[in-house]
């Protein structure tokens, strides 16, 4: 049996179109942000808490975009299995990163990443979001 944990995550997007991507504190692989949805929360409740808790970012939940639930190897926990909510959200706000966020980065559509990703952004939420630019919202 895998061991599963489950996150929230958005899809962040900035005005210029750029996706933000967040790398924790101790790690290498950056990702989305976002993070595990407590007991007793909705995916969308989750996402709105981690959003501001690591980045400062206060968001209204009626401005998410579900995307679907994606899942990929967990970047740090080995043996695990991440299962994502993903949500889109727009944002002209600035970031900071906090909590046990290190670093943060805005990345362009056409921009080839030259850093480690975690595998759920580089095999599943990268590609989407590059083709899903296109999409009507």
């Amino acid at each position: 049996m895998t061991n599963i944990i489950r996150i929230a995550a958005a899809l962040l997007i900035d005005p210029q179109g750029r996706t933000l991507l967040v790398r924790k504190r101790g790690t290498q692989a950056f990702m989305q942000p976002g993070g595990k949805i407590d007991a007793g929360e909705t995916p969308q409740q989750a996402l709105v808490r981690e959003l501001h808790e690591e980045l400062g970012l206060r968001v209204d939940p009626e401005h998410t975009e579900y995307l679907g639930l994606f899942s990929a190897p967990a970047a740090n926990e080995p043996g695990f299995e991440v299962q994502a909510e993903l949500f889109r959200v727009h944002s002209a706000e600035a970031v900071a990163p906090a909590a046990e966020i290190e670093e943060v980065l805005w990345l362009a559509a056409e921009q080839t990443p030259t850093f480690e990703l975690a595998p759920l952004t580089r095999d599943l939420i990268l590609p989407l979001y590059r083709q899903g630019l296109n999409v009507p919202r």
